[in-house]
């Protein structure tokens, strides 16, 4: 998509854009807030068993796991 600067444009180019904008807005379908969080909620519990931001990285698998200590003497 061209970059447009919107300084550049003059009142009626503006005003075209944004009904253009407002249009295309208008053809969404709407959600209930209500609905679309209890989803929301029920799809990230689904994936809870295998996320690994939430049951860790086992110890053998961990690519980051520190392969030393550091010693100072």
């Amino acid at each position: 998509m061209p970059y447009i600067n919107v300084d550049d444009l003059t009142d009626k180019d503006k005003a075209v854009m944004e009904v253009t904008q407002l249009k295309t807005e208008v053809k969404l379908e709407r959600w209930l807030t209500s609905k679309c969080c209890e989803e929301l909620k029920n799809y990230i519990q689904g994936g809870e068993e295998e996320d690994i931001l939430v049951k860790g990285i086992a110890e053998d698998k961990n690519p980051f796991k520190e392969k030393g200590g550091c010693v100072v003497c």
